[in-house]
């Protein structure tokens, strides 16, 4: 069977015997692998391996419940060896950079944000800033919504400029927020949002990143922001 990995960690980690239960249907019992100073944290892998929600959170569950006491290098969901021993041999050859990773990100974690435009007021917004579009906008409510092509060529339009509003909004919410982070690279892909960005912070230093975003949302009402963390630094640990 193959071995899921959940994380790296620093120094040798006990016996976790059935105390720690990680991904499967039922959950199967997690173990650490000690390797030399390191430890791979990992359980059997399940045949069918997929992103559903009860997986996902036991994979977090792990990670939180190791960190407790010790640095670990997180890995995303999904990560899988072909064996135990090719874990080990991998911790073996590449010690050194787990090391300067866990020294890095020790006492880290990572805050996602996501951010989306409010519909109608982005609309009223972009409006505003477009006096041709508002023109023709007026134009085709005086002539009964105008013909066809009118509206087809008004709506081409208006989708452009809310485009160009996302990657002029996108600029903004990263400029007010980076100042709060250590760190700041994309977030993990979604649809729904037309900016996802990962953020790296001190554990006790979240307070400065949820007044910026606060600010951020009272001063541009048409943009709504997702907070989420915090997370291992999933987005931070070098591939």
């Amino acid at each position: 069977m193959t071995t899921y990995v959940y994380g790296i960690a620093r120094g040798e980690v006990p016996d976790l015997g059935d105390r720690l239960l990680g991904i499967g249907d039922p959950p199967l019992p997690v173990r650490a692998l000690n390797e030399g100073e390191l430890a791979a944290i990992v359980s059997d892998c399940p045949p069918e391996l997929k992103p559903r929600r009860r997986d996902l959170l036991a994979h977090q569950h792990v990670l939180a419940e190791v960190s407790d006491s010790r640095a670990v290098l997180p890995m995303r969901f999904g990560s899988v060896s072909s064996s135990d021993d090719d874990v080990r041999g991998v911790l073996a050859a590449h010690a050194d950079r787990y090391e300067d990773q866990l020294r890095r990100l020790a006492d880290r974690v990572e805050y996602n944000v996501k951010a989306v435009h409010d519909e109608d007021a982005v609309l009223h917004q972009v409006l505003a800033e477009e006096p041709e579009l508002r023109m023709t906008a007026e134009a085709n409510r005086a002539a009964g919504g105008g013909t066809y092509e009118e509206r087809v060529r008004f709506g081409e339009l208006m989708a452009g400029a809310v485009r160009a509003r996302e990657v002029r909004d996108a600029k903004l919410v990263e400029e007010a927020l980076a100042p709060a982070a250590e760190e700041v690279r994309p977030g993990p892909e979604s649809g729904g949002w037309f900016l996802s960005l990962s953020l790296l912070l001190d554990k006790d230093a979240a307070e400065p990143l949820l007044t910026a975003a606060a600010e951020v949302e009272r001063a541009h009402p048409w943009l709504k922001l997702r907070i989420n963390g915090p997370l291992p630094p999933y987005s931070f640990v070098e591939s």
